[in-house]
């Protein structure tokens, strides 16, 4: 098969590899599309001690299953690989199994590839119609989606009702603002750095869309903040513009230290939650929400083929790309 080899920092090459061989309980699925997440982007940077090349990164998937029982189905797949059999898994939160994997980091091979192997129960049925460029969104915007309720939880007062404020419009970010208004948040900032990433954030939706350099962002004015970056400057953003007994869900992993004010959260009682990926209910919540048309037109997701992966990183890397999201088609 033909995939997109992550080699060392900065190299990515579209070569010939081994067509993966499924173990037991797993499908081999033939990739109809797949995203470039930011950790594949820290990862291709030399940035993730996790990701070492050579690897197939790539974890944001839909297509096909080839092999055994559901051969045929449309699929889009939970990458994350869990024991089903810890107090984690068994309560319905796998995505805190201290065993699990991923793909896209050793042992599993991604999705940036034409075939890849999953276990059949990480398998989620697509609706009739939903295009695979669509469908491959379904991960990020599930992590997006988990934040979202996570910090609606923890909130003193209704969603309807709070302030929003969400640093960052990649996809995951996005995705957040997006599932935030679909929830019925109604006052949602999104604050990005790249211009490009500004104008797809604002075009057509009913989002307040923002440069966090520009010092137009209040101090103490949000009670919900969510920082998909996950930087030093991020979380010194999140840390100031969070309102007293306001909650922070922090979900990016750009940086592991700094920029949250300890002091300011202890004295005002913010409410700081780390969320990781989502569990499964939340994935198919996503799925269904997707499908519905309740995320909105999706006008932000660029499609490019397999073979021209390189060079779509590299955009990415130098800020060329307006799209929150670039999806690989093999």
């Amino acid at each position: 098969m033909k995939a997109l080899v992550y080699t060392g920092p900065g190299e990515i090459d579209f070569r010939d590899q081994p067509d993966p061989t499924p173990g037991d309980g797993e499908v081999v699925v033939r990739v109809e599309a797949v995203g470039i997440c930011g950790s594949d982007m820290h990862a291709y940077l030399g940035h993730d001690e996790r990701r070492p090349p050579p690897l197939i990164l790539g974890h944001e998937v839909a297509g096909v299953v080839e092999s055994g029982r559901l051969a045929g189905r449309r699929v889009t797949l939970n990458p994350l690989v869990t024991c089903g059999v810890c107090p984690a898994c068994l309560e319905g939160r796998a995505n805190l199994c201290g065993a699990r994997q991923i793909i896209s980091m050793p042992p599993r091979p991604g999705g940036f590839a034409e075939f890849l192997r999953i276990p059949e129960r990480n398998l989620i049925d697509l609706p009739d119609g939903m295009a695979p460029s669509i469908a491959a969104l379904s991960e990020p915007m599930a992590t997006g989606w988990h934040a979202v309720v996570t910090g609606e939880r923890a909130l003193h007062g209704s969603l309807t009702a709070t302030n929003c404020l969400v640093i960052g419009a990649g996809a995951v970010g996005l995705s957040a603002a997006l599932v935030l208004r679909s929830r019925g948040g109604r006052n949602i900032h999104v604050a990005e750095t790249n211009p490009l990433r500004r104008q797809t954030a604002a075009a057509g939706s009913d989002l307040t869309v923002i440069d966090p350099t520009d010092g137009t962002i209040e101090d103490n004015a949000f009670g919900l903040v969510i920082d998909a970056v996950g930087g030093v400057e991020t979380r010194r953003l999140a840390s100031a513009a969070v309102a007293p007994g306001g909650v922070i869900v922090h979900i990016g992993l750009l940086e592991a230290e700094g920029g949250l004010d300890i002091r300011k959260m202890t004295l005002q009682e913010v409410t700081f939650i780390g969320t990781y990926t989502y569990p499964m209910d939340d994935f198919r919540d996503t799925v269904a929400a997707l499908h519905s048309g309740a995320l909105g037109p999706l006008n932000w997701v660029e499609a490019r083929p397999l073979a021209d992966g390189a060079e779509a990183f590299r955009d990415l890397q130098a800020g060329r790309a307006a799209a929150a999201k670039i999806v690989l088609t093999p």
